[in-house]
């Protein structure tokens, strides 16, 4: 049975699709952007900005299904250039500095809102 998350502390979906979707024991967080919730704007100029902002994204979808870093097995970064790589992996590795998930990252052609990261995330229980 699947259960749609939703919280007011990450921003609401821009399209046709759920925040968070929970399967079982399987979490699947939709892609996360820079939005800040509050304000439903953009965050950030820098690459380590929007990745900030997109890992608090995560992390509040995360706590509202009962979840945590810790519990991330998967995560997809897609990012606008391989050269902002580092700068989101700076801020990434702070989140999981301990047995971190399995990850792919992507330079895309584009991305939502002109961003220059976008991750999407997979937790398990």
């Amino acid at each position: 049975m699947k259960q749609i998350i939703h919280t007011e502390k990450a921003p609401k979906a821009i399209g046709p699709y759920s925040q968070a979707v929970k399967a079982g024991n399987t979490l699947y967080i939709s892609g996360q952007v820079p939005i800040n919730p509050e304000t439903g704007k953009l965050v950030g100029k820098t690459i380590k900005e929007q990745t900030e902002q997109v890992m608090q994204n995560i992390g509040a979808i995360l706590e509202e299904a009962g979840f945590s870093f810790k519990d991330v097995v998967k995560s997809t970064c897609l990012l606008s250039d391989m050269s902002n790589f580092g700068g989101m992996n700076d801020v990434y590795q702070k989140y999981y500095s301990e047995n971190p998930p399995a990850r792919a990252a992507f330079a895309v052609k584009e991305l939502p809102l002109s961003v220059l990261v976008e991750i999407e995330t997979i937790a398990v229980k």
